[in-house]
């Protein structure tokens, strides 16, 4: 059956007659076996017959004895015995010798059924993967040998022809068989058989047409059953890029159709359609599809409801979690550890940690008729337990500690680490040593998590000499550090200006083989930076590139505000450049920060160059943006442009000015005397919603005290009160060297009765 005369298209295939095909293939016998033959469990004359041609594998052909035994009894070899009989040989050229020996040396040879059996058997050797000199091509000739002597064809030779064609990639040829069997012999086995062909090779077109057949049978030969769903779901969930695509819904759709016929995925199929459905994002369509199998009384299992609950919980549904598992109880689906183990970790994950307590007491009955019978494990109490502390709430981690001993649970390192990291968090760093040596003693060893917390605890809580004796006690002990503990060290000792002994640290990394990450470098370079230690966080960032890390624009943006304040334009333009050869987009920071840096420095046409540059990159301009620019002009006193500015915000950008903005020109326009103006602003601050501060009224104060204008000064005293805007000292220093002088010393001390006066501006 040569592969060129089987390419005809399987939806072309109903419009050709079987009489213009080869005769090889009009040979397909009726039979409907689904499996082979079984051995027959006591016959005397087939054990007989193997017992000869085992004993004489040479010279069985003239065996009188055996000529004698299928003379007399050929009539009485049934299909099955015949099948036993030729399956017993090793090779396919014995069992085609044992074949032509019984059809043309008998007096009276078997019949073709019989034939076709001893055919199959002798399929089945060839297509044995056991057989060294296995080929589609051999057994193609083996079959057409067969129609030679007009010897039918059964339907599980059929099958094995089909999946042998397959295997070969001759899609085509086993789709040729298949139609060229009599419908009526069709049965589900072969059906499913060519389904997996199709599948496999990628002609999704073509498998969907043979399920169709199968989905519109109506006497039930070939109707689907439980191997069609898994050959067809699990066939198209794993399909890789070959055919044409086959979308969630289509998948969706064809589980509605076997339902029609009372059939459904395996828990392991539905299981992987539904977590592909929710990591594709369609959540609804999933619950849909879980709950048509459900209530069609489909075989639903745990792990299928696990996959659902993993995907409402990325989703925070926790309405819907909830109904599931109330649904898994009333259906008689049990959940698990894992159930459970899901819903508190997302519960936890979200900070919902009393309804985790509530889903946890429910595991062991502890709710009526709303428990269920799952004893909770470590994993689930240390799940609880790291919920609880971190959401502050350190002492029911310690209850439920105890509650886990009572029921038989262990507390391990997990357990303690979670503890210790709650307690250090709240800067209980003594509770957390003690938690520390309840664990040594009770023999768990403490591991790099547990050095991390309470170091970093230690760290964050100004302990750092602390965390620096711990951490050498560790380490002496065996336990190293990685990563994480030198960062946090490091991060502490740049924030004390001890960058002597961060520098020592980062240098010990490399002598206990603790390689520095991406944080480390960052880390170090913001602390040099900020220490005005500009070369040696060059060189840090230079080692970083030369170990395979990217500065990232935080990194650049802190060198390059380091570079400004240090006036090393220069400097700061190579960071500029470096960026761009390194493809990092500079954003608002970057942007902001040269803004202000020429602003200071009285370049306003670059800053102004910057600003357009900003825009352009489609970067919106913020409130530090504008009040850089406008503190400047405000400084060199040019109030035109700083009102420009101003006017700029207020209409067309979309950043409208802050309370910052208006006290630096409402100071700005009072120190030049333009204090109606500055008023004016004011009143601006009231119709825009922006609350004035201290600031603002000291720098009105002070304006409406240089020009004398006590009556306005009234009113701004009065709306200070009724704003509950406390005075400061710069606020007392204003109106004590006025208000006495002018003779108004009454209205002072009624204005300051009852206030606490601010130590600090606003």
């Amino acid at each position: 059956m040569a592969a060129s005369r089987l390419s005809t298209p399987l939806h072309l295939l109903k419009h050709i007659r079987p009489s213009n095909h080869p005769p090889l293939l009009r040979h397909i016998s009726s039979s409907s076996a689904d499996d082979p033959p079984p051995p027959p469990s006591n016959n005397t004359l087939v054990t007989q017959i193997l017992t000869i041609l085992q004993n004489n594998p040479t010279n069985w052909t003239s065996n009188d004895e055996l000529r004698s035994l299928l003379s007399h009894s050929s009539h009485s070899l049934s299909p099955s015995s015949l099948y036993q009989i030729t399956r017993s040989f090793t090779t396919t050229t014995e069992a085609l010798k044992f074949f032509d020996y019984i059809r043309t040396t008998l007096p009276t040879p078997p019949d073709p059924d019989s034939l076709s059996t001893s055919f199959q058997a002798i399929f089945e050797l060839a297509e044995s993967r056991d057989q060294t000199n296995y080929s589609p091509e051999k057994v193609s000739q083996l079959f057409t040998s067969f129609k030679e002597y007009n010897i039918p064809l059964n339907v599980n030779s059929a099958a094995l022809l089909v999946r042998c064609f397959g295997r070969a990639g001759l899609v085509s040829d086993s789709i040729l068989v298949y139609k060229e069997l009599d419908p009526d012999s069709r049965n589900t086995h072969i059906s499913n058989v060519l389904l997996g062909v199709l599948v496999r090779a990628g002609r999704v077109d073509d498998a969907f047409q043979v399920l169709d057949e199968m989905l519109l049978c109506r006497d039930g030969k070939i109707s689907p059953n439980e191997s069609t769903v898994d050959i067809v779901i699990g066939g198209l969930l794993r399909r890789d890029a070959n055919g044409r695509s086959v979308s969630e819904e289509e998948i969706v759709g064809l589980v509605s159709k076997f339902g029609e016929h009372r059939v459904f995925p395996s828990p392991v199929r539905l299981t992987q359609l539904i977590t592909k459905l929710c990591r594709s994002g369609k959540i609804d369509r999933a619950w849909d599809v879980l709950h048509e199998v459900m209530n069609a009384a489909g075989d639903v299992q745990a792990p299928t409801c696990n996959a659902l609950l993993t995907g409402l919980g990325r989703n925070r549904d926790f309405p819907r979690m909830n109904k599931l598992l109330a649904e898994m109880k009333e259906n008689g689906v049990q959940p698990d550890v894992i159930t459970f183990g899901i819903l508190l970790n997302h519960l936890c994950k979200f900070r919902r940690v009393d309804e985790a307590l509530e889903v946890f007491e429910k595991m062991s009955g502890g709710s009526g008729s709303e428990g269920f019978s799952v004893t909770p494990d470590t994993i689930l109490y240390n799940t609880l337990i790291d919920g609880f502390c971190k959401v502050g709430r350190q002492e029911k981690g310690l209850v439920l500690v105890e509650q886990m001993r009572s029921h038989g649970c262990e507390p391990n390192t997990v357990t303690y680490n979670c503890l210790i990291d709650g307690f250090c968090k709240a800067g209980e760093i003594d509770k957390a040593r003690e938690l520390f040596d309840v664990m040594n003693k009770e023999g768990m060893l403490p591991n790099v998590i547990t050095l991390n917390s309470l170091v970093g605890g230690m760290c964050k809580h100004g302990r750092i000499n602390s965390a620096m004796e711990f951490f050498n006690e560790m380490q002496g002990k065996g336990l190293k550090g990685n990563a994480i503990t030198y960062t946090a060290l490091i991060n502490d000792f740049c924030n004390v200006n001890n960058i002597d002994k961060a520098m020592e640290l980062f240098n010990d990394m490399s002598k206990v083989e603790c390689s520095p990450d991406a944080i480390v470098y960052y880390t170090l370079i913001a602390g040099l930076t900020q220490a005005g230690r500009l070369d040696d966080a060059s060189f840090i960032a230079s080692v970083m590139k030369k170990n395979g890390f990217c500065l990232d624009v935080l990194s650049y943006n802190i060198l390059i505000g380091g570079f400004c304040r240090k006036n090393k334009l220069d400097k700061a333009y190579g960071m500029l450049k470096e960026m761009d050869q390194a493809g990092v987009k500079p954003d608002g920071v970057t942007f902001n920060t040269l803004i202000s840096y020429f602003s200071k420095v009285g370049d306003f046409s670059t800053a102004h160059k910057f600003l357009r540059k900003m825009v352009d990159e489609g970067l919106m301009p913020s409130v530090v943006t504008y009040g850089a620019l406008i503190h400047a002009y405000c400084l060199v006193g040019n109030l035109d442009d700083a009102m420009k500015l101003f006017r700029e915000m207020s209409s067309g950008s979309r950043v409208p000015p802050n309370t910052v903005i208006f006290n630096m020109l409402i100071d700005s326009l009072c120190k030049n005397k333009k204090v109606e103006v500055a008023l004016s602003l004011m009143d601006d601050m009231k119709d825009k919603g922006v609350r004035p501060n201290t600031n603002t009224f000291n720098a009105m104060l002070k304006g409406l005290q240089d020009i004398n204008w006590l009556e306005k000064a009234f009113e701004l005293m009065n709306q200070m009160t009724e704003q509950a805007c406390n005075p400061d000292y710069v606020t007392m220093e204003i109106l004590t060297n006025w208000l006495p002088a002018v003779g108004e010393t009454e209205k002072l001390k009624s204005f300051v009765q009852g206030y606490e006066v601010s130590l600090s501006t606003a």
